[in-house]
C-alpha cells in the first residue's frame, strides 16, 4: 500500500508539475507602458482603458488582441502622453521603470527622453524619422545590442518622393520652402539632394516655437515660394491646425509627412509611413519580449507600408487640378 501510495504521489507530481507551471505562465499578468506624442491627445482618458480614443494606442491594442492577448485578463497598459521636449518623456520613462512595467512602447521625439533616462526596461520603438544607429539607440538594425528595438520611419527615398509628388501637383513650383524643427538635418539633406535632381530651389524654415510658425510662412512668401513641404515632428505635430491654417491663408500648396495630424485638419497632400500600422506592428515586438526574447536580438524593421492621401476639397480651394494619374495612385482621396 505504501508503495502504491508513493507511486501515486510520484505520478501526480509528474502530471501536476508541468500543469502548474503552464497555469503559472498562462496566468502571468503584464504591464505595458505606452508613451505617445501629446499631439492629438486632449485628456488622459483618451489613452486609457481597452477602447482608448487615441488611434495609436488603439492600434497597438488591436495588434495585441490579434496575437491572443486580452486587455484586463492578460495585461493592462500604463499610457502617458509627452510633449515635444525630452524632459517630460525622460521623467515618464523613469516613472514607468519604477512601476516595473514589462516593456515600453514609444515613438517620435519622446524616444530621446527615454534614451536619456538610461533605464533597463525593454523599449519598443514605434517609429521616428531619425537613423537609430547614428543616433545611438541601437548598434545596428540587424543586431540592436541593447534594450531598444522596434521600427524606424527612416526611408531615404521618402523625401525625394514627396518633392516629386508635390511638383506633379504644382509643376510651376520651382521654389519650394521646407518647414521643419531642429533635429531634422538628415531629412533636410535628403530634400536638398532631391531638389538638385528635380532642378528645384529649396529654402529651410526652421522653427523652435509656435510663435515662429506664422513668420516662417511670411518668409516663404517673401522668398516667392510656390509650394511648401512640412517635415513632421514634435512642435509641428502639436501645432498641426495652425500649420494647415497658415498654408491656407498664404495659399501655399503643401506636402505633409504624415496624414495623421495634417490631413484631418484640411491638408492638401501627404505621403509617408502608415503610423497606425507601426503601432499594430509594435505588438509583434511586445509579444516576443513578453515571451522571453531580448530586444538586443530582435532586428529593427524599416517601413514597408506607405500611404498617399489627397484632399480634393483643399485642392479646389487652392485652384489646383489634381492629375488623374495621381488620384489613381492615392490610397485615400478625401472629398
Amino acid at each position: 500500500m505504501r508503495r502504491i501510495g508513493l507511486a501515486v504521489v510520484i505520478a501526480l507530481s509528474l502530471f501536476l508539475g508541468p500543469l502548474a507551471e503552464a497555469q503559472s505562465q498562462a496566468g502571468k499578468f503584464y504591464q505595458i507602458g505606452v508613451i505617445v506624442p501629446a499631439a492629438g491627445v486632449t485628456a488622459s482618458s483618451d489613452l486609457a482603458g481597452p477602447n482608448p480614443r487615441d488611434q495609436r494606442v488603439a492600434a497597438l491594442l488591436r495588434g495585441l488582441h490579434d496575437l491572443g492577448y486580452a486587455y484586463g485578463k492578460d495585461f493592462v497598459t500604463e499610457p502617458r502622453s509627452a510633449e515635444a521636449g525630452t524632459e517630460r518623456s525622460r521623467a515618464i520613462a523613469t516613472e514607468l521603470a519604477k512601476l516595473k512595467v514589462d516593456v515600453i512602447v514609444v515613438g517620435g521625439p519622446a524616444l530621446l527622453g527615454v534614451k536619456q533616462a538610461r533605464i533597463a526596461t525593454p523599449v519598443v520603438m514605434s517609429g521616428w524619422g531619425i537613423d537609430p544607429v547614428r543616433s545611438g539607440f541601437v548598434t545596428s538594425l540587424a543586431h540592436p545590442g541593447g534594450n531598444f528595438t522596434g521600427m524606424t520611419f527612416q526611408s531615404l527615398e521618402l523625401d525625394r518622393k514627396r518633392l516629386q509628388l508635390l511638383t506633379e501637383i504644382v509643376p510651376s513650383a520651382l521654389r519650394v520652402a521646407v518647414l521643419r524643427v531642429p533635429n531634422t538635418d538628415s531629412e533636410w539633406k535628403e530634400v536638398q539632394d532631391a531638389a538638385q535632381l528635380l532642378k528645384r530651389e529649396v529654402l529651410s524654415l526652421q522653427v523652435r516655437s509656435a510663435g515662429e510658425i506664422e513668420g516662417a510662412f511670411r518668409t516663404a512668401r517673401e522668398w516667392r515660394a510656390s509650394a511648401l513641404i512640412v517635415l513632421a515632428g514634435g512642435l509641428l505635430d502639436q501645432e498641426a491646425r495652425r500649420v494647415v491654417e497658415q498654408a491656407s491663408t498664404h495659399r501655399l500648396p503643401t506636402m505633409y509627412t504624415f496624414r495623421y495630424f495634417y490631413m484631418e485638419q484640411g491638408g492638401l497632400i501627404s505621403y509617408g509611413v502608415d503610423i497606425l500600422d507601426t503601432y499594430r506592428r509594435a505588438a509583434y515586438y511586445v509579444d516576443k519580449i513578453l515571451k522571453g526574447a531580448k530586444p538586443a536580438d530582435l532586428p529593427v524593421e524599416q517601413p514597408t507600408k506607405f500611404e498617399l492621401v489627397i484632399n480634393l476639397k483643399t485642392a479646389k480651394a487652392l485652384g489646383l487640378t489634381i492629375p488623374q494619374t495621381l488620384l489613381l495612385r492615392a490610397d485615400q482621396v478625401i472629398e
